[in-house]
Order: structure tokens, then sequence, then C-alpha cells
């Protein structure tokens, strides 16, 4: 059977930045393919990524499929209006709020005024801008990309776990993707809530969260060069165990 791997990240400078076609016998596993991939010279850092079959995360043993679209997920470091044309929407904008990519400015202090209603006691904001530094180098400007089909999806779910576990309103949650220069916004997380308690409690847990598990990646270009960002660790159940020999030296 054949399926379609497709690289993200700083995967993409070992295994090309387009699908990959591999043939693997039927009944092949997430494992199977892995162990395959890293038989290749140089072999991919494989290790400490997450693997998607069909936009959902998936583990070792899941069992493949003809025709199968599996995603190579390196650790992820995602972190008026939004133009309608410029969206990729996970939901409409409304009084339960709004997940979206974007590749136009993101409008914060529009966003913001959306999300406020008259039984709110509390809008809680983080506002992720583009620094003009990282680990003591200078940055001149940031490049986002997105696994999008997948990083809406997940972006939509962890809107909804928000409301549902810390019993807030409204949750908006946006990130830009493509060339963003310093002092721009990169991400955007709006909580309103009858109390400020439960709308602080959601808008860290959303952003530590996103930054984690949804799959969004950095590439920082700096006076020097340009290095694909160092992203967080899967949270446990997600990373898969990388095959004998993918280190590759």
């Amino acid at each position: 059977m054949q399926i379609r791997v497709f690289p993200f990240g700083v995967l993409k400078d070992w295994l090309g930045a387009s699908a990959t076609a591999v043939e693997l016998p039927e009944g092949a596993t997430v494992a199977e393919l892995l162990g395959r991939l890293s038989e290749r010279k140089p072999a991919p850092p494989l290790q400490g990524i997450a693997v998607s079959v069909n936009a959902e995360y998936a583990t070792p043993a899941h069992e493949l499929q003809e025709g199968d679209e599996v995603g190579l997920l390196p650790p992820v470091s995602g972190g008026g209006a939004a133009r309608a044309a410029g969206l990729s929407a996970g939901n409409d904008a409304g009084s339960a709020g709004l997940t979206a990519l974007t590749r136009e400015p993101i409008a914060t202090a529009d966003l913001v005024a959306r999300a406020k209603r008259g039984e709110d006691g509390a809008v809680v904001v983080f506002d992720g801008i583009v620094r003009n530094n990282s680990r003591s180098r200078r940055t001149l400007y940031l490049d986002y990309e997105a696994y999008e089909e997948m990083a809406v999806r997940q972006m939509k779910e962890l809107a909804n776990e928000a409301r549902t576990r810390f019993e807030v309103r409204h949750v908006t949650l946006v990130h830009r993707l493509g060339r963003l220069e310093i002092g721009e916004t990169s991400v955007l997380i709006v909580v309103a809530s009858a109390h400020r308690g439960q709308a602080f409690e959601a808008c860290r847990w959303l952003i530590d969260t996103l930054k984690k598990t949804v799959p969004i990646w950095k590439r920082e270009t700096f006076e020097d060069g340009t290095v694909w960002a160092a992203g967080e660790p899967f949270p446990a159940g997600l990373a898969v165990d990388a095959p004998e020999g993918s280190h590759g030296s």
C-alpha cells in the first residue's frame, strides 16, 4: 500500500518540503513507518516527534491504510477583527468565541472589544508579540507555519475544553501565520468570564497547552542566520519513541 508523509518544521530540512510517497506492506503501523524512514541516509531526527494520521494524533501502534496522510510533527513552537479573507476558522465569531489562523495582522483591540458582554466581570488577554531578541541574538523577523487543517481543529478543541473546564463564557484564540515583523502579534487569546479567577486560569492553560499540542512551528531569522525554534516537548502520550538508529550522525 502507499501512504503520503508530510514533514513539518525542522523535519522539512531532512525529508524535503513536499509530501513523500512511501510503500508499506498491508497492515503496517506508524512504528513501522518510522523504522522505514530511519533507514534513510542521513537519518531524520525523529526522537520526540509526534505523528498524525489524517490530521489526528496517532500512536505508534496505529495501523495505516492505503492513502493515509501521515504528518511528522516536531515539538511545536507556536507562540478591524482578523479579516475574513485571511482567516482559516474553526468556528464563527459569536458569544462563545472565535478560533482561527490568519495571515493578516491581528486586530487585538477590536477582538477584545467584541469579546465583552454585560454579564462578564473580567476579560483576560494574552497578546504574544514578536520581540527583537532571542537567546542573546538580535531577531530580524519570524516566520510561522502550521499543519493548518489539524491546527484549526486542535485550537477549536482547546477553546471548547477551556470553556467547559474553567466555566468561562467566551474564548477567542487566533494565531498568525507567515512573516511577522518585530512588535507584531503572533497569538491572541481573549477569555471573558463572570469571575476573574476562572478567566486567568483558562488563559494561562490555553497558551501553555497551545504551545505543546497545536502543530505550529516558528522559524527565527537573526542577523547571523536562520533556525527553526526548539519546541516544547509534547505531553505524555503524544510523543512517539524513535526507532533505533534514527538519531543520525
